[in-house]
Protein backbone atom coordinates (compact mmCIF):
# COMPACT_ATOMS: atom_id res chain seq x y z
CA UNK A 1 0.00 0.00 0.00
CA UNK A 2 2.50 2.29 1.15
CA UNK A 3 4.59 1.42 -2.38
CA UNK A 4 1.18 2.30 -4.14
CA UNK A 5 0.91 5.69 -2.64
CA UNK A 6 4.49 6.20 -2.93
CA UNK A 7 4.59 6.08 -7.10
CA UNK A 8 0.74 7.78 -6.88
CA UNK A 9 2.48 10.52 -5.41
CA UNK A 10 5.84 10.76 -7.44
CA UNK A 11 3.83 10.14 -10.86
CA UNK A 12 1.72 13.74 -10.20
CA UNK A 13 4.66 15.94 -9.02
CA UNK A 14 6.33 17.69 -11.96
CA UNK A 15 9.42 16.07 -13.23
CA UNK A 16 12.77 17.96 -14.19
CA UNK A 17 15.40 15.82 -14.50
CA UNK A 18 14.44 11.72 -15.61
CA UNK A 19 17.39 9.57 -16.60
CA UNK A 20 20.86 9.54 -16.02
CA UNK A 21 23.22 12.26 -14.40
CA UNK A 22 27.27 12.05 -15.66
CA UNK A 23 29.23 14.54 -13.26
CA UNK A 24 32.91 15.62 -12.29
CA UNK A 25 34.46 16.22 -8.79
CA UNK A 26 36.74 18.49 -8.06
CA UNK A 27 38.12 20.78 -5.08
CA UNK A 28 38.71 23.77 -5.85
CA UNK A 29 42.10 25.99 -5.49
CA UNK A 30 41.05 29.65 -4.88
CA UNK A 31 38.22 31.91 -5.35
CA UNK A 32 38.44 33.05 -8.93
CA UNK A 33 35.33 31.47 -9.38
CA UNK A 34 33.38 33.97 -7.72
CA UNK A 35 34.27 36.68 -10.06
CA UNK A 36 30.49 36.56 -12.18
CA UNK A 37 29.03 33.84 -10.66
CA UNK A 38 25.59 33.74 -9.37
CA UNK A 39 25.37 32.16 -5.76
CA UNK A 40 22.19 30.60 -4.35
CA UNK A 41 21.70 29.18 -0.45
CA UNK A 42 21.04 25.59 -0.36
CA UNK A 43 19.51 23.21 2.33
CA UNK A 44 19.62 19.59 1.91
CA UNK A 45 19.17 16.82 3.82
CA UNK A 46 18.31 12.68 3.22
CA UNK A 47 16.23 10.98 3.94
CA UNK A 48 17.63 8.14 3.01
CA UNK A 49 21.33 7.49 1.96
CA UNK A 50 21.83 4.01 1.50
CA UNK A 51 24.32 3.18 -1.24
CA UNK A 52 22.24 1.64 -3.56
CA UNK A 53 19.87 4.63 -3.74
CA UNK A 54 19.96 7.60 -2.39
CA UNK A 55 16.62 10.09 -1.41
CA UNK A 56 17.20 14.14 -1.06
CA UNK A 57 15.13 16.70 0.16
CA UNK A 58 16.44 20.23 -1.21
CA UNK A 59 15.56 23.91 -0.80
CA UNK A 60 17.55 26.04 -3.10
CA UNK A 61 16.52 29.77 -2.65
CA UNK A 62 12.42 29.21 -2.29
CA UNK A 63 12.20 26.41 -4.46
CA UNK A 64 11.92 23.02 -3.01
CA UNK A 65 12.69 19.30 -4.86
CA UNK A 66 12.67 15.93 -3.92
CA UNK A 67 15.61 13.89 -5.68
CA UNK A 68 16.25 10.35 -6.08
CA UNK A 69 19.42 8.89 -7.30
CA UNK A 70 20.27 5.46 -8.42
CA UNK A 71 23.80 3.85 -7.43
CA UNK A 72 27.37 5.81 -9.14
CA UNK A 73 29.10 3.74 -11.39
CA UNK A 74 32.01 5.29 -12.31
CA UNK A 75 30.84 9.06 -13.15
CA UNK A 76 27.26 8.20 -13.81
CA UNK A 77 24.16 6.84 -11.86
CA UNK A 78 20.20 7.76 -12.08
CA UNK A 79 18.50 10.80 -11.17
CA UNK A 80 14.91 12.12 -10.79
CA UNK A 81 14.21 15.50 -9.74
CA UNK A 82 10.41 16.46 -8.71
CA UNK A 83 9.42 20.01 -7.66
CA UNK A 84 7.65 19.62 -4.01
CA UNK A 85 5.56 22.22 -2.22
CA UNK A 86 8.52 24.62 -0.20
CA UNK A 87 6.45 23.80 3.50
CA UNK A 88 6.60 20.40 2.78
CA UNK A 89 10.46 20.63 1.82
CA UNK A 90 10.78 22.39 5.32
CA UNK A 91 8.98 19.73 7.00
CA UNK A 92 10.65 16.88 5.72
CA UNK A 93 14.25 18.64 6.27
CA UNK A 94 13.19 19.68 10.25
CA UNK A 95 11.29 16.45 10.89
CA UNK A 96 12.73 13.32 9.03
CA UNK A 97 15.68 14.12 7.20
CA UNK A 98 18.72 12.41 8.65
CA UNK A 99 20.84 15.05 10.58
CA UNK A 100 22.72 17.41 10.50
CA UNK A 101 21.39 18.58 7.13
CA UNK A 102 23.81 20.23 5.00
CA UNK A 103 23.91 23.51 4.41
CA UNK A 104 25.69 25.73 1.22
CA UNK A 105 26.30 28.86 -1.23
CA UNK A 106 26.51 27.54 -4.25
CA UNK A 107 27.78 29.24 -7.60
CA UNK A 108 27.21 28.82 -10.98
CA UNK A 109 29.79 29.29 -13.50
CA UNK A 110 29.40 29.44 -17.06
CA UNK A 111 32.59 27.88 -18.39
CA UNK A 112 33.78 26.55 -22.24
CA UNK A 113 30.14 25.45 -22.47
CA UNK A 114 29.10 24.24 -19.60
CA UNK A 115 27.72 25.24 -15.85
CA UNK A 116 30.14 24.21 -13.40
CA UNK A 117 28.36 24.21 -9.60
CA UNK A 118 31.12 24.98 -6.93
CA UNK A 119 29.64 24.66 -3.80
CA UNK A 120 30.62 26.36 0.05
CA UNK A 121 29.72 24.11 2.81
CA UNK A 122 28.85 25.70 6.11
CA UNK A 123 28.34 24.57 9.70
CA UNK A 124 29.82 20.92 9.65
CA UNK A 125 31.10 21.19 6.81
CA UNK A 126 32.72 24.35 6.50
CA UNK A 127 35.82 24.86 4.64
CA UNK A 128 35.06 22.12 1.87
CA UNK A 129 34.89 23.74 -1.33
CA UNK A 130 33.87 21.35 -4.33
CA UNK A 131 33.47 21.96 -7.68
CA UNK A 132 31.11 19.88 -9.86
CA UNK A 133 30.42 19.94 -13.67
CA UNK A 134 27.39 17.82 -14.98
CA UNK A 135 28.51 16.43 -18.84
CA UNK A 136 26.78 14.36 -22.07
CA UNK A 137 28.69 11.80 -22.14
CA UNK A 138 31.46 9.97 -19.85
CA UNK A 139 34.45 10.73 -22.45
CA UNK A 140 33.36 14.15 -22.82
CA UNK A 141 36.43 16.30 -23.14
CA UNK A 142 36.20 19.27 -20.73
CA UNK A 143 38.83 22.09 -20.69
CA UNK A 144 39.28 22.67 -16.79
CA UNK A 145 38.89 26.46 -15.74
CA UNK A 146 42.07 27.35 -13.74
CA UNK A 147 40.51 27.32 -10.18
CA UNK A 148 39.99 23.53 -10.36
CA UNK A 149 42.54 21.41 -8.97
CA UNK A 150 42.35 17.82 -7.91
CA UNK A 151 39.55 15.50 -9.76
CA UNK A 152 37.78 13.46 -6.56
CA UNK A 153 34.45 12.36 -8.60
CA UNK A 154 35.05 8.35 -7.42
CA UNK A 155 36.17 9.35 -3.93
CA UNK A 156 32.63 8.98 -1.98
CA UNK A 157 33.97 10.77 1.25
CA UNK A 158 32.65 14.03 -1.10
CA UNK A 159 29.13 13.12 -1.91
CA UNK A 160 27.23 14.96 -0.21
CA UNK A 161 25.07 12.04 1.38
CA UNK A 162 28.25 10.85 2.92
CA UNK A 163 28.99 14.09 4.36
CA UNK A 164 26.07 13.89 7.23
CA UNK A 165 27.40 10.99 8.59
CA UNK A 166 31.14 12.19 8.02
CA UNK A 167 30.99 15.59 8.06
CA UNK A 168 34.31 17.81 6.65
CA UNK A 169 34.77 18.79 10.35
CA UNK A 170 35.86 15.42 11.41
CA UNK A 171 38.19 14.41 8.81
CA UNK A 172 41.25 14.00 10.13
CA UNK A 173 43.34 16.19 7.55
CA UNK A 174 41.07 18.74 5.67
Amino acid sequence: MLINNTITLLSNLKIHNVGKEIERKFLVKNENYRINAKRAFIHQGFLNNDKKRVVRVRIEDSRGTLTIKGLPIGNERAEFEYDIPLIEAEQLLDELCMQPTIKKYRFRIKYKGFTWEVDEFLEENEGLVVAEVEIPKTDTILELPKWVAKEVSNDPKYYNSNLIEKPFNTWETN
